[in-house]
């Protein structure tokens, strides 16, 4: 196992990560709505037009999928990361529609130790992903635990 590049100390408020990009095709797009969130704007391109939104979309949960799998391959898979006690904010600002490349970044809010486990401290971030015409189309901040390199 390679080691660890990131601990609690490691992050400092305004730190930006650059989590990379994701596209979307409308098949995927359906076949994550079929499983987890089938309203007939996600489901085809027929209930998209029907809607609001005028073609097909991608469900926010999707969005929000994606960018968790590439803050776990670029991040937390290198971190010394304890999970999450949660997220705090979403907000899905534009819709994701097939062929739209997503960039996720991630920028530190916020660095605390914990007082009461001293081999831990939380980091907040907001996590922003930008369509390929430069528009966020996604927002949410959340807070990891991750481990200190020693006690404190």
């Amino acid at each position: 196992m390679a080691a660890l590049e990131y601990y609690f100390e490691d992050f400092a408020v305004g730190d930006t990560f650059d989590l990379g990009e994701y596209t979307f095709s409308a098949d995927e797009i359906v076949a994550f709505a079929k499983q987890f969130d089938p309203q007939p704007f996600h489901l085809d391109e027929a209930g998209g037009k029907a809607s609001h939104f005028g073609g097909l979309v991608a469900s926010g949960w999707h969005t929000c999928s994606i960018m968790m799998r590439l803050n776990v391959v670029q991040m937390v898979s290198r971190s010394a990361s304890m999970g999450s006690p949660g997220v705090e904010e979403i907000r899905w600002l534009k819709p994701v529609r097939p062929g739209d490349t997503l960039n996720v970044t991630s920028t530190t809010l916020a660095v605390r130790a914990s007082q009461s486990k001293p081999d831990r401290g939380t980091v907040t971030q907001l996590w922003t992903a930008t369509n390929q015409h430069g528009e966020e189309v996604c927002r949410f901040k959340g807070t990891g635990m991750y481990r200190r390199r020693s006690a404190g």
